[in-house]
Protein backbone atom coordinates (compact mmCIF):
# COMPACT_ATOMS: atom_id res chain seq x y z
CA UNK A 1 0.00 0.00 0.00
CA UNK A 2 2.59 2.70 0.78
CA UNK A 3 4.56 1.54 -2.60
CA UNK A 4 1.35 2.14 -4.17
CA UNK A 5 1.18 5.33 -2.54
CA UNK A 6 5.02 6.56 -3.48
CA UNK A 7 4.27 5.21 -7.50
CA UNK A 8 1.46 7.40 -8.01
CA UNK A 9 3.10 10.68 -7.42
CA UNK A 10 6.50 9.35 -9.01
CA UNK A 11 4.42 8.63 -12.23
CA UNK A 12 2.95 11.98 -12.28
CA UNK A 13 5.95 13.82 -11.55
CA UNK A 14 7.79 11.88 -14.55
CA UNK A 15 4.69 12.33 -16.57
CA UNK A 16 4.77 16.28 -16.41
CA UNK A 17 8.78 16.46 -17.05
CA UNK A 18 8.38 14.38 -19.44
CA UNK A 19 6.10 17.06 -21.32
CA UNK A 20 7.78 19.94 -20.12
CA UNK A 21 10.89 18.45 -21.70
CA UNK A 22 10.05 16.94 -24.61
CA UNK A 23 5.97 18.37 -25.28
CA UNK A 24 5.05 20.37 -28.06
CA UNK A 25 5.84 23.64 -25.74
CA UNK A 26 8.52 22.11 -24.16
CA UNK A 27 12.31 23.08 -23.86
CA UNK A 28 13.79 21.03 -26.58
CA UNK A 29 11.19 22.56 -28.97
CA UNK A 30 11.97 26.02 -27.42
CA UNK A 31 15.63 25.53 -28.13
CA UNK A 32 14.85 24.74 -31.70
CA UNK A 33 12.55 27.61 -32.06
CA UNK A 34 14.98 29.69 -30.46
CA UNK A 35 17.79 28.67 -32.81
CA UNK A 36 16.25 29.00 -36.12
CA UNK A 37 14.90 32.50 -34.88
CA UNK A 38 18.54 33.48 -34.54
CA UNK A 39 19.58 31.60 -38.07
CA UNK A 40 16.60 33.68 -39.60
CA UNK A 41 17.90 36.94 -37.97
CA UNK A 42 21.65 36.18 -39.28
CA UNK A 43 19.52 35.93 -42.63
CA UNK A 44 17.81 38.83 -42.45
CA UNK A 45 20.29 40.70 -42.03
CA UNK A 46 22.67 39.49 -44.48
CA UNK A 47 19.96 40.20 -46.83
CA UNK A 48 19.18 43.54 -45.79
CA UNK A 49 23.19 44.34 -45.93
CA UNK A 50 22.61 43.30 -50.04
CA UNK A 51 19.82 45.54 -50.53
CA UNK A 52 21.63 48.03 -49.30
CA UNK A 53 24.55 47.59 -51.51
CA UNK A 54 22.41 46.97 -54.43
CA UNK A 55 20.56 50.03 -53.68
CA UNK A 56 23.84 52.18 -53.91
CA UNK A 57 24.73 50.65 -56.95
CA UNK A 58 21.29 51.76 -58.23
CA UNK A 59 21.90 55.00 -57.33
CA UNK A 60 25.31 54.97 -58.85
CA UNK A 61 23.68 53.41 -62.26
CA UNK A 62 21.69 56.34 -62.28
CA UNK A 63 23.86 59.23 -61.58
CA UNK A 64 27.25 58.65 -61.78
CA UNK A 65 28.97 58.57 -65.14
CA UNK A 66 32.06 57.26 -63.95
CA UNK A 67 30.82 54.20 -62.73
CA UNK A 68 28.87 53.71 -65.95
CA UNK A 69 31.90 53.91 -68.01
CA UNK A 70 33.54 51.47 -65.47
CA UNK A 71 31.27 48.81 -66.22
CA UNK A 72 30.77 49.16 -69.77
CA UNK A 73 34.88 49.17 -69.97
CA UNK A 74 35.19 45.72 -67.96
CA UNK A 75 31.80 44.10 -68.95
CA UNK A 76 31.67 44.70 -72.88
CA UNK A 77 35.20 45.83 -74.02
CA UNK A 78 34.19 49.14 -74.87
CA UNK A 79 37.12 52.02 -75.45
CA UNK A 80 37.52 55.76 -76.28
CA UNK A 81 37.96 57.51 -79.52
CA UNK A 82 41.15 57.29 -80.37
CA UNK A 83 42.38 54.62 -77.56
CA UNK A 84 44.56 52.16 -78.00
CA UNK A 85 44.49 48.85 -76.53
CA UNK A 86 47.42 46.42 -76.02
CA UNK A 87 46.59 43.11 -75.54
CA UNK A 88 49.25 40.14 -74.35
CA UNK A 89 49.21 36.67 -74.07
CA UNK A 90 48.61 35.41 -71.10
CA UNK A 91 51.48 33.02 -69.42
CA UNK A 92 51.67 30.16 -68.81
CA UNK A 93 51.90 28.58 -65.60
CA UNK A 94 54.98 26.83 -66.62
CA UNK A 95 56.96 29.33 -67.58
CA UNK A 96 56.18 31.22 -63.98
CA UNK A 97 57.48 27.97 -61.88
CA UNK A 98 60.51 27.88 -64.31
CA UNK A 99 61.49 31.77 -63.64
Amino acid sequence: MRKRMLLIPAGIIVFILFFTIFGDRGLLRIYHLNKDNKEIREHLQSLKTENEKLKREIEALRSDRRYLESIARRDFGLVRQNEVIYQFPPEKKDQLTQK
